[in-house]
């Protein structure tokens, strides 16, 4: 059976598992779930994701969610060890990956979403973007791509000079910076961050994710 991602492709963390699918030339399907109509929410759905967010996928019965960790597990099983994520047994590199994806986790995503939710998500279901907390986020961002730029300019990606999903899982939010008008990723303001943005956002898997 097919692996299947139960989500949206407007979502982020849905396109987070499926470029890491794309990656890997793995054979998924996405099972829409309907937010206007609340099918996130739904009892079927709570069932397997208790946060009633998306995605959630369905691997032969197996079902797993949390994006981040739905992408470990896709590559761990399906050929995604020294492509994506280190031999385990390499523990020097193992822990080099595990420090990369925290970053990514503790320095980035909670700006680029928060941007998100005020200049993107907010407006679209009717409610108003707060200026004072996009400055606050823009501030706070500014400082942690700083520190990206030291770490980049030390090695190629965030773990080391191969890609991992460490640097994957940048894609859907830090696109969306751009789409906000914020240009932190291209502007070369950090010439590292850009070197590195431009590489990792022109992979064939993250183009096909963005042009479907």
């Amino acid at each position: 059976m097919v692996l299947t991602i139960h989500g949206n492709v407007m979502s982020t963390c849905t396109n987070r598992v499926r470029t890491v699918c794309e990656e890997l030339g793995v054979p998924y399907e996405v099972v829409p779930v309907d937010f206007s109509k609340g099918e996130h929410k739904a009892p079927e759905f709570t069932a397997v994701q208790p946060f009633g967010q998306v995605p959630y996928l369905d691997d032969d019965g197996f079902k797993l969610f949390e994006s981040r960790a739905m992408a470990r597990y896709i590559a761990l099983k399906y050929g995604g060890v020294g492509k994506l994520i280190p031999d385990p047994k390499d523990v020097q590199k193992t822990a080099l990956f595990e420090q990369a994806a925290s970053i990514e986790l503790s320095n980035f995503d909670p700006y680029v979403s928060g941007l998100a939710r005020e200049n993107i998500f907010k407006p679209m279901f009717g409610g108003k973007t707060d200026p004072a907390v996009v400055a606050e986020l823009k501030s706070a961002l500014e400082g942690k791509l700083a520190a990206y730029d030291v770490i980049l300019g030390k090695t190629k990606y965030l773990a080391g000079d191969e890609v991992t999903l460490a640097d994957l899982f940048h894609l859907p939010y830090g696109t969306l910076l751009e789409k906000q008008g914020i240009d932190y990723l291209v502007s070369g303001r950090w010439p590292n961050v850009t070197r590195w943005w431009k590489d990792i956002s022109s992979r064939d898997s993250w183009k096909k994710i963005t042009s479907a």
